[in-house]
């Protein structure tokens, strides 16, 4: 198969990973930089190009699109789909999980377990953000934000309502979630492909920082999940529509909740912590979909 990974920098761990699991499974993988791709949008014959080159003859595309960068990269991988090559994730599903707030109301609807949370435009509404979250400390999220950046746990209900003050008077859309505290700064991270959990770590948040995210220097260690998180990973994947997701949870007093369902999830860090060869697992899985359908787009709305 020919296989293009859409990303923009081939040295990157995830990348540099999919492209040697790829040739080692004897396929012929390219990076592209999606940001250099220009498109003719043609009902006859779409087409994409970088540079003077058309982009044609491919057999599947990975995305690995940047959150900075969706709207652009998501309209190179619906390009991609109109001119019949698979996406391992499917353009709308990107979208879809990269809206935090519309993912977390998708989820909700679907019966999913998440922390309790709020959204409102008026400052006025502050006071209510706060109350329907039980009460101080509250974890407050710019809904734009990556990585840890742009979380803030706040301690008390006046440093809740500064915060949500602050962000607000930069038009910043936010919002509100109840802190879980016996997490104890830790998350899990589910890696899915297809319906399946194939790798899983815990990530253990630095002394004294309650976000547990690898960039901000936390540590990964292998974890055996519970039943019920390995069917709350799973069914949370499916409602976003992907086919590989990063799907993040805490292990909460009534039962585990998600925090996050991530569309171009890290290799490195669950690599490592579970030395399993997961860049390998999503290269199989596109060589046995890519074949015989388009991608499944699984959820709705």
């Amino acid at each position: 198969m020919r296989i293009a990974v859409l990303s923009r920098n081939a040295k990157l761990y995830s990348t540099r990973r999919l492209v040697e699991a790829g040739r080692e499974l004897g396929h012929e993988v390219e990076v592209v930089d999606y940001l250099k791709c220009h498109m003719n949008i043609a009902s006859m014959r779409p087409s994409i190009f970088k540079g003077d080159v058309e982009l044609s003859g491919f057999d599947a595309v990975i995305p690995r699109i940047g959150a900075s960068h969706t709207f652009f990269g998501t309209a190179v991988v619906r390009q991609f789909e109109m001119m019949g090559t698979y996406s391992v994730n499917e353009s709308v599903a990107i979208s879809r999980s990269r809206d935090k707030l519309r993912s977390l109301q998708l989820l909700a609807r679907k019966g999913i377990g998440l922390p309790v949370t709020a959204f409102a435009h008026d400052t006025k509404a502050t006071g209510h953000l706060i109350k329907l979250c039980g009460g101080a400390p509250i974890v407050i999220k710019l809904l734009e934000g990556t990585q840890g950046v742009g979380v803030v746990l706040a301690e008390t209900k006046s440093a809740a309502e500064s915060v949500i003050e602050a962000f607000r008077g930069l038009n910043a859309n936010i919002l509100a979630q109840e802190f879980i505290k016996e997490a104890g700064g830790a998350d899990i991270r589910c890696f899915i492909v297809g319906d399946k959990v194939v790798a899983a770590m815990k990530r253990q948040g630095k002394e004294g920082e309650f976000r547990s995210n690898l960039h901000r220097g936390g540590s990964a260690e292998l974890i055996k999940l519970t039943p019920e998180e390995r069917s709350t990973a799973t069914r949370a994947a499916r409602v976003m529509g992907l086919n590989v997701a990063g799907v993040d949870l805490l292990r909460s007093n009534h039962g585990p909740v998600i925090m996050e369902v991530n569309s171009s999830p890290g290799l490195e860090g669950i690599e490592t912590a579970t030395g399993k060869n997961i860049a390998g697992t999503i290269i199989n899985f596109i060589a046995n979909h890519a074949k015989s359908s388009s991608t499944r787009t699984r959820g709705k709305g």
